[in-house]
């Protein structure tokens, strides 16, 4: 018997969390996971005392849902969303919804609404931000994709968003195609650029200044309570005081390189390909921060020692 609102395919932590906080507000979720030991570990363990059910199955998923059929997959980018598209697509009927709620890339999210147009079939591909806690208790979403879809997602996607001091949900239809995960891929373009420029500040302050961590904390903390105010200084702050096992700062530990999941680089891409400058979050970067090395070595020089000493206007 149909009983699910929704079902949500990849029961990692961002989809254990959506299924949960799905749950809390009113919504009856179906859980089911490549790996199906993963769903009765969910349902026995975190999903426990709750409304969440499971399936075996994507048939039995599929026979579990409310029609018009509403299915999210939470899964890796690429061939993954494809495969799990072409498995379903047999057991769906017209009008049913599916939904990528991972980072995929834009292009894909097109090329998928026009094949499942051709099938009578809507799809959805939502940016999700907030990471793991955001899943869990609020996070932004930005579907985008076939329109006829959002009358039948909206009331559970509002439910679920974060919201403003207003109560307005941080999630509205973004637009056509793959407009959602356009914009989630300029939004963490936005959010590498951030970075980067708390990287620059975090060498300008160790390597120029000879800031400790503590006063870097301190720093950023100060800062956290003007117009910087955000996430990503508050928790540059806490990396800074975080201390090891030994009582050493852990942060000079942690080798100094990232990587990245190609939402930075399709921005980057798409950026060149629109003639739009995203200087910050390019190759430039490197650049700058080769030549800011070359100067702040040739201060060094000059000073004749490594710790160059500065006054109270080094904030």
């Amino acid at each position: 018997m149909a009983q699910a609102d929704i079902a949500l395919i990849g029961l990692a932590v961002m989809g254990q969390n959506l299924i949960l906080n799905m749950n809390d507000h009113g919504f009856v979720v179906c859980a089911f996971n490549r790996t199906v030991s993963k769903v009765h570990d969910f349902l026995n363990n975190e999903a426990k005392g709750t409304k969440v059910i499971g399936a075996e199955s994507l048939e039995d998923m599929v026979s579990k849902l409310k029609k018009p059929r509403r299915i999210i997959l939470l899964v890796k980018a690429g061939q993954a969303v494809d495969d799990f598209i072409d498995k379903l697509v047999p057991l769906l009927e017209p009008g049913d919804i599916i939904i990528d709620g991972g980072n995929s890339e834009y292009t894909d999210t097109t090329r998928r609404c026009k094949s499942l147009k051709e099938k009578n079939l809507l799809f959805v591909g939502s940016g999700v931000s907030g990471g793991e806690d955001g899943a869990r208790y609020g996070p932004s979403l930005m579907p985008g994709g076939h329109k006829d879809a959002w009358p039948h997602i909206k009331d559970i996607f509002q439910s679920i968003a974060a919201k403003v001091g207003t109560g307005e949900p941080c999630c509205d239809w973004v637009g056509d195609e793959g407009a959602g995960h356009f914009v989630k891929m300029v939004h963490n373009g936005i959010e590498y650029g951030d970075m980067q420029l708390i990287c620059e500040a975090y060498h300008l302050m160790k390597d120029v200044l000879c800031m400790d961590h503590g006063e870097m904390a301190q720093a950023f903390d100060q800062w956290n309570k003007t117009e910087l105010d955000s996430f990503l200084i508050e928790i540059t702050a806490n990396i800074l005081k975080f201390k090891d096992a030994d009582g050493t700062h852990l942060l000079p530990k942690i080798r100094d390189s990232a990587g990245q999941k190609g939402t930075g680089k399709w921005t980057a891409i798409s950026a060149l390909e629109y003639g739009t400058p995203v200087t910050l979050i390019g190759k430039i970067q490197s650049c700058v921060i080769c030549q800011v090395r070359v100067c702040f070595s040739v201060i060094v020089d000059i000073e004749g020692k490594r710790n160059v000493k500065f006054n109270e206007k080094k904030k």
